[in-house]
């Protein structure tokens, strides 16, 4: 059996020198899934002080938009309209 480390060396793998956190990835991911790389910090930001379900519901919608032109702004919004539903069932 080999070692992980000789795996990993062998297929030259290389990880992505911002991803030092996982919400870091998870934030980079989104700017890139959405086509938004000039608001990166925000997603990041996003990622690590908001719910994960609620990231995943509004990117889910903005992915699922074809025909829309600026899908970070349409995944803002929506995670906007989530925030105030979360907000309205807790009262």
């Amino acid at each position: 059996m080999k070692k992980i480390g000789s795996i990993i060396s062998s297929k030259d793998l290389k990880g992505d020198h911002r991803n030092k956190y996982e919400y870091q990835a998870y934030g980079n991911r989104l700017a890139e899934e959405l086509s938004d790389p000039k608001h990166r910090s925000l997603y990041i930001k996003l990622a690590k002080e908001e719910e994960r379900e609620l990231l995943d519901r509004a990117r889910e919608f903005a992915l699922g938009k074809e025909d829309a032109s600026t899908k970070g702004r349409l995944f803002m919004w929506k995670l906007t309209e989530l925030r105030k539903e979360k907000r309205n069932e807790a009262d």
